[in-house]
């Protein structure tokens, strides 16, 4: 079961889950769902949070410590651990939501470089706010918000030379996911080079589905298809087609088709109210 760190916090750390698991949140539904790489017989090294901040507020998280990296899976443990208690005190400081996320980042990035092994995570987050969301990040975990007609209304860019290629039209994204530089990654907590990228202020439709993921589900799903597998259905249900998708390509892989097996986190989240 996930670690309680607070009333406020759900921290999902080394786990291996059968089936999704859901909770309501800020005037929603999030659904978490997190599992080793298919035959690893060493820990998840990605990490998940659900930390709320008010009734209709609250910040979902994901991190991917670096595989073949030091202490990749106590990297994605700290970043986590840092965001929480960063929003914690910036919360009962009478703070914002937007100064505690920034300075658990910061924290975060200082934390996992006092481990002195070389270790790095990604962190990607999301502040839920009566209804609106902002992104930040960090590496090249994403997020995006699809509509119930498949529209794609946000997808943040990997910090990565595949992915910025991607994103400025040079490599078409079903070439990307067989591309050799795939695991490359150029900005990372645990880097005294770390930066953070905010996105804007999106409002959210009563329909919209938000999915923050490690690169275990986009190295093997395209974003497209990502977002045509998530805009409809009950929630729970679509986590258990996503991470049945993605173990089925991971362990049986079609000629053509991308497959990468690897960790693989995502939360998703739906207004109910």
């Amino acid at each position: 079961m996930p670690a309680d760190t607070s009333e406020r916090v759900h921290l999902f750390l080394d786990l291996d889950l059968q089936k999704a698991e859901a909770r309501p949140l800020a005037s929603g539904l999030a659904v978490i769902f997190t599992a080793r790489c298919p035959d690893k017989p060493t820990p998840n090294e990605d990490a998940a949070a659900l930390i709320e901040c008010g009734p209709k507020n609250a910040v979902l998280a994901v991190a991917d410590g670096f595989g073949g990296q030091p202490a990749g899976e106590q990297a994605s443990r700290l970043a986590l651990e840092s965001l929480s208690a960063a929003l914690n005190r910036a919360l009962d400081s009478g703070g914002t939501m937007r100064t505690g996320i920034l300075d658990g980042f910061e924290k975060a990035n200082e934390a996992v470089q006092a481990l002195g092994v070389g270790a790095a995570t990604t962190l990607v987050a999301i502040q839920i706010d009566d209804g609106h969301i902002r992104s930040y990040h960090v590496g090249d975990s994403m997020s995006l918000v699809v509509g119930q007609r498949g529209k794609l209304k946000l997808q943040t860019v990997s910090h990565s030379p595949v992915g910025y290629a991607v994103e400025a039209g040079w490599l078409p994204e079903d070439e990307a996911l067989h591309h050799e530089d795939l695991h490359i990654v150029s900005n990372m907590v645990g880097s005294p080079e770390m930066r953070i990228e905010i996105g804007s202020n999106l409002r959210l439709c009563q329909r919209d589905t938000v999915l923050l993921a490690s690169d275990g589900l986009f190295d093997n799903i395209p974003a497209p298809d990502v977002a045509n597998l998530i805009r409809t259905g009950p929630l729970t249900e679509v986590a258990e087609r996503l991470a049945d998708e993605c173990d089925c390509r991971m362990r049986s892989p079609d000629p053509g088709q991308p497959s990468k097996p690897d960790d693989l986190t995502f939360v998703l989240y739906r207004l109910t109210d």
